[in-house]
C-alpha cells in the first residue's frame, strides 16, 4: 500500500489526483492538504467524491506529512514547494512537484520568467524532469520529480521525434496552442468568469508565456543545441484539453510514410502516445479524461514545412495523470497502473 499525501488537493490538479488515486486498491490518501479549506470535509468541496472521502482538509505542512507518506504530491503555485523542501523531507518521502519550481535548470531563467526568487536551488540539479517517454530510467531512481507543465508536455511530445532526428530547422519552430479554462486554475479571476470566456477565444501571454523557457530547454536537449521558439497560447471556452499546432521548416524532402516511421520509432511502444495515420488530425474530445496523447502531422510541400499536431487532457496527461505515471515508475509499478481510463465521449 502506497501512502500518498496531496498538498493543494482542492485545486483542479489536486482534485484530479484525488479522483484518479481513489480508484486504486494499492494507494491510501493520508493527507488532503488545502490552505483555503483547513478543517472542512474534502467531499463538501468536491461532491463527485461524496461517500468516498470522509477526511477533512489539513494544512500545508510538508514536514509533518513526510513522516506519514511514502510520496507527496505538491499541486501548488510556483514557489511553495521550493520554500518548504528540505533534505529531511526528501529522506523520508518522495516528492512529485506539479509546479515549475524544479523544471528549469537555470535559476536565473526561472526567476526571470516567474518573477520570484528560488528558495532552494540546491535541489534543482537533482530533480528529474518527469516526462516518462523521455526520462523513464532517471525517474525510476528519483527522489524529486519536476512534473512537466501542460503546454510543454503537449508541445514537446508533438515535436520531439522531428527535432531529435534533425528533420526540422529548429530556428523556424512556431507553436500555436489552445487550452481549456481549467488550465488557469480554480482561483476566482475576472478574466476567467463565464461571461468573459464564453463564446470567445483569445491569445494570452503573447511572447511572454512562462512555459516558453521550459519548452525551449527540453527541445534544446533533444536537438543537442540551443533552441528558441515562438510560442503563443490561447484560451478557449471549454473545460479541459490542449491542442498544440507546431510548424517547422523541413531540412530535407521526406514522405508521409517516412515521417510516420520516425514517430513510430520513438512512440511505437509507448502506451500513452497514439500516433495517428497520415491525413488524420487530433481532437481534444478524443483524449478527454484520459492520460493519452494523440499526435499527428501534415507535410506542406508548397512551403517546405511540416505541421505537427498534438492533443492532451491538460488535467490528466498535462498534470495529475502524468504525476501518477511518474509515481508508478518510482515505485516499480507498471507505468499505466491506474491510468487506463478510456477517454470520455460524449
Amino acid at each position: 500500500m502506497i501512502k500518498v499525501g496531496i498538498i493543494g488537493a482542492t485545486g483542479y490538479a489536486g482534485a484530479e489526483l484525488v479522483r484518479l488515486l481513489l480508484q486504486r486498491e494499492d494507494v491510501e490518501i493520508v493527507w488532503y492538504g488545502s490552505r483555503s479549506y483547513v478543517g472542512e470535509d474534502f467531499a463538501s468541496i468536491y461532491r463527485n467524491v461524496s461517500h468516498l472521502v470522509e477526511e477533512p482538509c489539513k494544512d500545508d505542512d510538508m514536514a509533518a506529512l513526510a513522516k506519514m507518506a511514502d510520496v507527496i504530491f505538491t499541486a501548488t503555485p510556483q514557489g511553495f514547494c521550493a520554500s518548504q523542501l528540505t533534505e529531511e523531507i526528501l529522506s523520508q518521502a518522495k516528492v512529485i512537484d506539479l509546479s515549475a519550481d524544479f523544471r528549469i535548470k537555470d535559476v536565473a531563467t526561472y526567476e526571470k520568467w516567474y518573477k520570484i526568487g528560488h528558495a532552494c536551488p540546491q535541489f534543482i540539479e537533482e530533480a528529474v524532469y518527469g516526462l516518462p517517454e523521455i526520462n523513464r530510467e532517471k525517474i525510476k531512481g528519483a527522489r524529486l520529480i519536476a512534473n512537466p507543465g501542460c503546454y510543454p508536455t503537449c508541445s514537446f511530445l508533438t515535436l520531439y521525434p522531428m527535432v531529435k532526428e534533425g528533420l526540422i530547422d529548429t530556428n523556424t519552430i512556431i507553436i500555436d496552442a489552445k487550452s481549456g479554462t481549467s488550465g488557469a486554475g480554480r482561483g476566482a479571476k475576472t478574466p476567467n468568469l463565464y461571461c468573459e470566456v464564453n463564446e470567445s477565444m483569445k491569445p494570452y501571454g503573447v511572447a511572454s508565456h512562462r512555459h516558453t523557457p521550459e519548452i525551449e530547454e527540453q527541445l534544446s536537449y533533444a536537438a543537442g543545441k540551443p533552441v528558441v521558439i515562438s510560442f503563443t497560447p490561447h484560451l478557449v471556452p471549454m473545460n479541459r484539453g490542449i491542442l498544440a499546432t507546431a510548424y517547422g521548416t523541413l531540412t530535407k524532402e521526406v514522405t508521409a510514410q517516412e515521417v510516420k516511421a520516425v514517430y513510430d520509432k520513438y512512440y511505437g511502444k509507448e502506451y500513452f502516445v497514439r500516433v495517428m495515420e497520415p491525413g488524420q488530425v487530433p481532437q481534444t474530445r478524443w483524449v478527454e479524461g484520459s492520460n493519452f496523447v494523440d499526435v499527428a502531422f501534415q507535410i506542406d510541400p508548397r512551403t517546405n514545412r511540416i505541421v505537427m499536431m498534438g492533443a492532451i487532457d491538460n488535467m490528466v496527461k498535462g498534470a495529475a495523470g502524468q504525476a501518477i505515471q511518474n509515481m508508478n515508475l518510482m515505485f516499480g509499478l507498471p507505468e499505466n497502473t491506474g491510468l487506463k481510463q478510456i477517454p470520455v465521449f460524449p
